[in-house]
């Protein structure tokens, strides 16, 4: 009898494995009312400086909080942050998604404030960015403004920042923010502008300073250079008379607050709002160093981007700031 051969049976095929990076990487399609929220409680996190931080910002608890953020991590299929004892921490992947979530949300709410303007009515947010140390301004009538405006736009929810000069200029031309308020020192083609109030700057030092008991009498911009000075680390009216004046800078701030702890400490010169300063000369801790000559003055002006037009919202609270300091 013969046997016939039984063919051998060839190896059951494998599948094919996906490596686990590539499984776990998410490919983000459309996007979501949900992917839109996620990112929002990012940018809250990361703005508040942690989880616990945010939930008071958020109205949620840490769970929750934590909970989205790993959403979006696994949603990205990236790890946007480290949490841990040693505290918060973004990667860089995460702060190129926080970067990417502002420009996206400034886009967001530009949309929506266009819809707002088809219809003829006034509402969702608006970001207005203030220079610091206006508050205190005499000549500035910011508050009047927003009162005007609110009683004009009630459905408007505010949001009101303080940053730098140029913060608050890539911010309006990013669409970050609807309107800012700085010191003039440049223009750009791409805002449109409208002068407020103004501001002098004097020359201060503090109390242990060897100019503070000196006769100022014979004091001019030469002698004062012969002392270190701590000025602005970017573009401003306080820069330019910097180098106009050859100002000997040995300490640099990034705001009148850190100028004002510098000048304290009696080691540097630095150049502060009059109105600002009259608190720590009250207390016999600042003092103006020859007032009648080592100034500056500027003005404050208010800014809009040109193109896309402004939304109506953010018109109506431009217009609140010139008839408020006309």
């Amino acid at each position: 009898m013969q046997v016939k051969k039984t063919a051998s049976a060839r190896p059951a095929s494998r599948t094919k494995q996906t490596p686990l990076a590539t499984r776990n990487r998410a490919v983000l399609g459309q996007l979501s009312d949900m992917d839109l929220r996620l990112l929002q409680v990012f940018k809250a996190v990361v703005e508040c400086g942690g989880m616990s931080a945010a939930e008071l910002e958020l109205n949620i608890g840490t769970s929750t909080v934590s909970r989205h953020v790993k959403d979006l991590e696994m949603r990205l299929g990236l790890t946007l942050c480290r949490r841990g004892r040693a505290g918060f921490a973004l990667t860089a992947e995460g702060q190129r998604v926080y970067e990417e979530t502002l420009r996206l949300l400034a886009s967001v709410r530009g949309f929506r404030d266009s819809i707002d303007d088809i219809h003829a009515r006034m509402g969702g947010q608006l970001a207005v960015a203030v220079f610091d140390k206006t508050a205190s301004n005499p000549a500035a009538r910011i508050g009047e403004a927003i009162g005007a405006f609110n009683a004009l736009a009630p459905d408007v929810h505010l949001q009101l920042h303080v940053g730098s000069i140029n913060a608050i200029e890539r911010g309006v031309m990013d669409g970050t923010f609807q309107v800012g308020i700085i010191p003039t020192h440049r223009s750009s083609h791409s805002l449109v502008y409208h002068r407020l109030f103004g501001e002098t700057m004097q020359l201060y030092c503090g109390a242990r300073h060897p100019l503070f008991e000196a006769d100022h009498g014979a004091l001019d911009w030469d002698a004062v250079r012969d002392y270190p000075f701590a000025g602005l680390g970017y573009h401003s009216p306080n820069m330019e008379l910097t180098h106009q004046a050859r100002l000997s800078r040995a300490a640099t701030g990034f705001d009148q607050e850190s100028i004002a702890t510098l000048v304290l400490s009696g080691r540097y010169l630095g150049f502060l709002p009059d109105h600002y300063a009259q608190h720590f000369e009250a207390q016999g801790l600042m003092r103006a160093v020859h007032p009648e000559l080592l100034n500056y003055y500027c003005d404050f002006v208010s800014l809009v981007r040109k193109s896309p037009q402004p939304s109506r919202a953010a018109a109506a609270f431009g217009k609140c700031l010139v008839d408020a300091h006309a």
